[in-house]
């Protein structure tokens, strides 16, 4: 794997992560809503998705949780870095 596909990786895991913060709540219903409604995709876009997926996420898949999980935290981490700045100051 090239330092720009991991990069890559990382960030889509970062984006996805700072979505789900926004819209945990909207995306769970949703994703309910998929589950029991089955392939509700077309064919061409699940075949495309399909094809991203197992070209680059399969096999990635710790890289992509790191970027989720910094995603999901970094209002709180920036949060904390700014009051033990401003406290040690």
């Amino acid at each position: 794997m090239s330092l720009i596909t991991a990069i890559g990786i990382f960030i889509v895991g970062f984006l996805s992560g700072t979505v789900m913060r926004w819209f945990a709540g909207i995306a769970a219903i949703i994703a309910l809503i998929l589950v029991l409604i089955g392939g509700v995709a077309p064919a061409p876009i699940e075949s495309v998705v399909n094809h991203v997926i197992q070209q680059y996420y399969v096999g990635n898949e710790l890289l992509f949780l790191s970027g989720f999980l910094f995603g999901i935290d970094a209002k709180k981490t920036k949060k904390e870095v700014v009051e033990r700045r401003t406290s040690g100051s």
